[in-house]
């Protein structure tokens, strides 16, 4: 099976976090972007993909989704605390679509999981090796399938897939 995951830049923090990081980060400062990427990920990926996104950008991605996607959460037990915020952002939407049937696998994954953040990984919004592996066990990954990461960052799910 074919998988893909995506993290892009989030959408406003482009050019300002993510230039330095990824060819073209500022397009996506722009939502036509992120909706294309979207209907990559459905017309290149129909066996299954995640996405990583900011929940204050659900309320507009979600129309762009076909009706057979999750929401699913990755919460964060510890966070950036940003000052000007009073109800603080922990956590993360995963939207998922598709994977391996796994009516009857066990053990289940549940549609959240939590923990702590990666920490000095040298790129903003980098993800901690258990998420890779809550992502790759959401889809059904077994080896022999193949899962694009189409934005590397750390290479974090190459480093979950070794394990």
């Amino acid at each position: 099976m074919k998988f893909a995951y995506a993290d892009p830049p989030y959408f406003g923090n482009g050019r300002k976090r993510y230039a330095p990081f990824h060819d073209n980060a500022d397009q996506y400062d722009d939502k036509n972007a992120h909706i294309q990427l979207v209907t990559k990920l459905v017309d290149e990926y129909p066996d299954g993909w995640a996405l990583s996104c900011n929940p204050k950008d659900l309320q507009w991605l979600l129309p762009s989704m076909p009706t057979d996607i999750r929401v699913c959460a990755w919460t964060k037990t510890f966070h950036q605390i940003r000052v000007n915020v009073s109800v603080q952002y922990a956590w993360e939407p995963v939207i998922f679509r598709g994977g391996r049937d796994q009516r009857h696998r066990r053990p289940m994954t549940r549609d959240w999981t939590s923990g702590v953040i990666a920490m000095r990984k040298g790129l903003p919004g980098a993800k901690p090796l258990y998420f890779f592996q809550w992502v790759t066990a959401m889809l059904g990954y077994e080896e022999g399938d193949v899962i694009d990461d189409i934005f590397p960052g750390t290479n974090g799910l190459q480093e979950a897939l070794k394990l």
